[in-house]
């Protein structure tokens, strides 16, 4: 909803909440959070929820709503803070998908650790495409249709981020364990 909500703002709330590398060292750090709820436009945007409900297809077990507020602010966080320190040459950054691919291995991991076999698979077409990105770079079609450059960095920042946070929370959830 937020992102449709933003999307409706128009160029205002999009030069508001973009992530422009320049304003980050002027205090502008929201744009560190608010720039993955944006979008190229509305193609990009179909697109990117596409994805959110085909991980609510693939991931069906319940997640409390602070652990996917946590989950939003820690992927968006890792994606935008990892272009601003690790990928100098985007200057300018809108979009779900590095979070995207965080939330999916977020989903897909608890699954695989029990063996589903789908969500074995849905992990090694992440893999996968993530291997696909890095090697050959995106398809200008990709490109062409989106209305912009893909940041696949964003894709890897989102991973990295969701490896972390599988981590703490993992190592959190022991300690309750041990505790309890």
């Amino acid at each position: 909803m937020l992102c449709l909500l933003l999307a409706l703002g128009g160029d205002p709330v999009w030069q508001l909440l973009a992530y422009q590398r320049d304003a980050i060292p002027a205090g502008q750090w929201w744009r560190l959070l608010s720039a993955n709820f944006l979008h190229l436009g509305w193609y990009h945007l179909l697109l990117n929820l596409a994805g959110l409900w085909t991980l609510v297809l693939l991931c069906p077990e319940p997640v409390p709503a602070w652990d996917w507020l946590l989950r939003l602010l820690v992927l968006g966080l890792g994606v935008t803070v990892g272009i601003h320190f690790w990928a100098p040459q985007w200057h300018g950054y809108v979009g779900f998908s590095g979070v995207l691919h965080g939330l999916f291995l977020l989903g897909l991991l608890p699954q695989a650790l029990r063996r589903d076999r789908i969500a074995l698979a849905g992990l090694a077409c992440l893999a996968g495409k993530l291997a696909w990105e890095a090697f050959s770079g995106v398809p200008i079609s990709d490109e062409q249709a989106l209305g912009g450059r893909v940041a696949q960095e964003a894709h890897w920042f989102g991973i990295i981020a969701a490896l972390c946070y599988a981590a703490v929370a993992g190592l959190l959830r022991q300690g309750q364990k041990a505790a309890g």
